[in-house]
């Protein structure tokens, strides 16, 4: 697996990046040094090519793979925040919500990518991934979205265990 960048420019126009092969058409197969030097690469890459969300969406799907999440996210939000009409950086960060099972938030951005896509293979793919999202969202498979403060209830619970703690030592 060749995991080395290659920048192609023709006269006049802009550099044009060619993205190593993906080693996670099938994830079984790859090896966890196989992938730490693929991440590797593709960090060195994002630093030479800040404005690429090509490469920090690949960032961000080798993170997931190798299952540091937090990094995930930060590449692919940074990803879609860098081009935000990028349909795969949105449907990848739209993923990763789905596979965390923050359900409400990633249908948001699968519509969003929804909107993104630019020819019927993109859209079927963001569909099928919204489908899935609204069928799991029916099943009751998802995070309990955290909207109200928790002041109230641990106020009571250390007042009973004040009047516990009172009652058992009198």
């Amino acid at each position: 697996m060749t995991s080395e960048l290659a920048v192609t420019q023709t006269e006049g126009q802009v550099p044009a990046l060619r993205l190593p092969p993906v080693p996670w058409r099938d994830p079984h197969t790859v090896s966890p040094a196989a992938l730490a030097k693929y991440i590797t690469d593709l960090e060195r890459s994002c630093e030479e090519n800040p404005r690429s969300a090509d490469l920090r969406t690949c960032l961000g799907m080798a993170y997931a793979m190798n299952f540091e999440v937090y990094k995930s996210m930060d590449a692919l939000e940074l990803a879609v925040a860098t081009e935000p009409d990028h349909f795969f950086a949105q449907l990848k960060l739209a993923e990763l919500d789905y596979r965390l099972r923050a359900l409400v938030k990633a249908e948001r951005e699968t519509l969003k990518a929804v909107d993104l896509a630019t020819n019927a293979w993109e859209l079927s793919l963001a569909r099928k991934q919204l489908q899935e999202i609204r069928r799991l969202m029916r099943d009751g498979t998802q995070k309990p979205e955290w909207t109200k403060s928790l002041r109230a209830p641990a106020v009571l619970m250390a007042i009973m265990l004040a009047v516990i703690f009172l009652v058992n030592f009198k």
